[in-house]
């Protein structure tokens, strides 16, 4: 059934890999990678997102490469204002081994600083910017940066913490009010100065096993761990095969993703400077002004995560609404049942991909050459498993854990001051995703859940992503979040909080018995509580650790004894 589709991905996976190492050998590292690609399927020359930037600007010049609110960049205009950054952080004392700390919301600053400060060998830490008190303290702390630059709109959350931070920074603002307002705070630096710095590469070189950017995970369930990227391992070439098999020059990207996270940073920007295509940068995911934007810049492809499709499914439907340039859109943990329904309304394609920060560089695809909800098959002599907790295979059918084996003599996943967790990631030659996937008859694996998300529930083990994305079914329902809560027996009960869509009302009992039709009767929840809005992340992630300390809170219904906790 698929076999058309997967000749025509091997067709431009082959265009992509000649013209991969057609580029390696204009980059004089063609042997080194050949070899390394085809012994243990690693890139072990790679490059910063400085070199590349700088490998791009050379060839593109004025091409329009970024836009932003009405606001176009060129290729070479990108280039030159990494390099003003650079020869700032230097003059501040900043440079090789040193790390700079990025509290920004998406703004071309942003890819300014990230990107210059690779010109002089540091390494960076974009941070989450919805992350308030302890949270940012431990990262910034923990991190070692020794300089942080911040949007002015989060120094207040900083000023919080600021006394708390064990090493004195130097705190670099990019100022969002109007020039002549109240000073900045005594011995803070405003990042226009660095605009008017020389524009010519800073002369500072780096060694490749210098750490390059390190990527804290979310912290959802527990504090978070730092995936380190050195610069001759930061996966940028990697990324340039799918780029050239998936988009043209003439493509423009949209992401309206944090560019803290991986998806904007990796799947949109990066790609599209390989490619040397458009990307429209949104400051932050708006369901209604989503498709205006979309349509007014002529987008021809996006990505989404999570949430983002159930979100934007729910919005009232409109007459234009498969009106737009969009060919595809790269998606992450689509609800199935949503995925042929928006494909429909939009008039687009869904290709699904798995990967995450801390996978080693590994990553899935279904790009129409697999079922719907499928996330497709690994890659050709990609070899991995589906394990149980003591380590044993499981039949198709049954949700494993996903591992990957791990050849090559550098380290597949490194944590940033955390060996343990390296260890506890990469045992006996095995990568450990932490993610559960089951295999259906033909080899097609589907994302069900987090391993650290599912609950042991009667006996039997449940995961809370497919309970949510059973509640998100209902039509009042907006978004869903599912965890457990202890019980008065020995084993914990589930709990779920529910907004719903605008104008809508609903009940909690009558929620359930709409559960009980669609899930096994150990699965269906026992309290339900209805909410305005739920704590989350830039990247539209519930988070759950906030719910799970309110516990069981007045208003919240109670199935088993039909009446409301006071």
């Amino acid at each position: 059934m698929y076999l058309l589709a997967n000749l025509k991905i091997t067709f431009y996976l082959g265009k992509s890999l000649l013209k991969f190492f057609k580029d390696e050998m204009t980059r004089g590292t063609f042997r080194e990678n050949f070899r390394s690609m085809t012994k243990t399927k690693e890139i072990i020359e790679d490059m910063s997102w400085a070199e590349l930037i700088e490998e791009k600007a050379r060839k593109y010049g004025d091409r329009t490469f970024l836009i932003f609110e009405d606001r176009e960049f060129t290729f070479r205009q990108m280039d030159e204002n990494a390099n003003k950054v650079a020869n700032f952080l230097l003059k501040l004392g900043a440079g090789k081994g040193k790390g700079i700390a990025i509290i920004m919301g998406n703004c071309p600053q942003y890819l300014d600083v990230f990107i210059g400060s690779q010109k002089i060998g540091m390494y960076s830490i974009p941070i989450n910017t919805s992350l308030r008190g302890d949270s940012l303290l431990y990262i910034i702390d923990h991190s070692d940066a020794e300089f942080v630059v911040i949007d002015e709109e989060f120094l207040d959350v900083y000023k919080k913490i600021a006394e708390k931070i064990e090493k004195k920074k130097t705190v670099i603002v990019n100022r969002s009010i109007p020039a002549g307002a109240a000073a900045l705070p005594q011995g803070m630096l405003n990042l226009i100065e660095a605009y008017s710095q020389p524009s010519n590469k800073p002369d500072v070189k780096y060694d490749k096993n210098d750490v390059c950017f390190i990527l804290y995970t979310s912290g959802t369930t527990g504090l978070p761990k730092g995936v380190m990227y050195r610069y001759g391992k930061t996966t940028v070439k990697l990324l340039s095969i799918p780029a050239i098999a998936l988009y043209k020059k003439s493509d423009i990207l949209y992401t309206s993703l944090p560019l803290f996270h991986g998806n904007a940073l990796w799947l949109c920007v990066t790609q599209a400077m390989h490619r040397g295509c458009k990307v429209v940068l949104a400051r932050k995911f708006s369901a209604s002004r989503f498709w205006d934007e979309i349509r007014k810049h002529k987008v021809t492809a996006f990505n989404t995560i999570g949430a983002m499709i159930p979100i934007l499914m729910k919005q009232p439907p409109k007459n234009n609404d498969n009106v737009n340039n969009v060919r595809f859109t790269l998606s992450a943990a689509c609800p199935v049942d949503d995925w042929e329904k928006f494909e429909k309304r939009f008039g687009i394609k869904i290709y699904e991909a798995y990967g995450s920060v801390d996978g080693g560089g590994k990553s899935i695809m279904n790009l129409g050459n697999a079922p719907v909800g499928s996330i497709g098959k690994p890659t050709l002599n990609t070899v991995y498993r589906l394990v149980d907790n003591e380590g044993n295979d499981v039949p198709d059918g049954t949700p494993g854990q996903l591992i990957f084996e791990s050849k090559g003599k550098k380290k597949s996943v490194e944590y940033f001051k955390n060996e343990t967790a390296g260890n506890d990631k990469l045992k006996g030659g095995w990568i450990y995703t932490g993610d559960l996937v089951k295999r259906d008859k033909d080899g097609y694996l589907y994302f069900v859940g987090r391993n650290a998300e599912f609950m042991r529930i009667k006996g039997e083990n449940v995961s809370a992503y497919e309970v949510e994305h059973t509640i998100q079914k209902h039509p009042s329902v907006l978004e869903a979040a599912v965890y457990a809560v202890p019980s008065e027996l020995a084993e914990d009960e589930i709990m779920a909080c529910v907004s719903l869509v605008d104008g809508h009302t609903l009940k909690e009992a009558d929620l359930i018995e709409t559960l009980k039709e669609d899930l096994a009767k150990f699965a269906v929840p026992r309290f339900v509580k209805i909410v305005k809005e739920f704590p989350k992340t830039e990247t539209q992630r519930i988070i759950k650790k906030e719910l799970e300390k309110k516990g069981i809170i007045e208003g919240t219904y109670d199935s088993q004894k039909n009446q409301y906790v006071s």
